[in-house]
């Protein structure tokens, strides 16, 4: 059996576990506080595994090799196991759902990452209100261009991309899920509010929901 070394919380593997259970995929979870013990993700054991120290990590099967990188993961997961997919079928869907993702991942998430938040705090003496104030601008930028993406195109439906959920509501889920654990207005975003409802009630999404998983504080 596959195993998924994460922590609840994390948006990175929140978004792998929603992969996951769309695609009715078993899996044991291992856990990685990232908080305990000054991080375990820095302990010499998980780092053996992910020289890079982060959540989450797949190992597809006991004794193999590690995946780290949670859209490279996703993406593995929908190569191995295509159905249902992840990505839409033509290449100019698939491009658009990666960008939207992307924009998620790769711009969002790296500025508010626990460990960017830790530095800021830690290291350079941010006050509580200013990392706060730190989180809250990047995620309005970030998530302000995902909506008027999402608005302006024929090709959202009540998913990011059509009426099946996919490889971009699989990372907005969980940053939106983080936002609101920040107190981030989302008032300006209902594309988004919509579309998070609509995964909300899946039972996909609700299996990986950070309060279902078996780490949940």
């Amino acid at each position: 059996m596959p195993r998924l070394y994460s922590y609840f919380r994390s948006s990175a593997a929140y978004r792998v576990r929603i992969a996951l259970a769309l695609k009715g995929l078993a899996y044991e979870t291992v856990p990685v506080h990232l908080v305990k013990n000054g991080g375990q993700q820095h302990a010499s054991g998980y780092r053996s595994a992910n020289p890079q120290g982060l959540v989450p990590a797949l190992q597809p099967a006991v004794g193999g090799p590690v995946l780290a990188q949670s859209l490279a993961i996703m993406e593995y997961l929908d190569e191995v196991h295509p159905q249902p997919a992840l990505l839409p079928a033509d290449a100019l869907g698939r491009s658009r759902v990666r960008a939207l993702a992307q924009m998620v991942a790769c711009e969002i998430h790296p500025l508010n990452n626990l460990r960017v938040l830790q530095y800021l705090t830690q290291e350079l003496g941010v006050s509580g209100a200013q990392k706060d104030a730190w989180y809250a601008h990047w995620v309005a930028l970030g998530l302000q261009a995902v909506e008027d993406s999402l608005a302006r195109s024929p090709d959202t439906g009540r998913f990011c991309h059509g009426d099946t959920p996919g490889l971009a509501d699989c990372c907005l889920v969980p940053q939106v899920f983080n936002a609101r654990r920040f107190n981030c207005a989302l008032d300006a975003y209902p594309t988004i509010t919509r579309i998070v409802a609509a995964c909300e009630q899946l039972p996909a999404f609700q299996q990986a929901a950070p309060s279902a998983q078996p780490d949940a504080e």
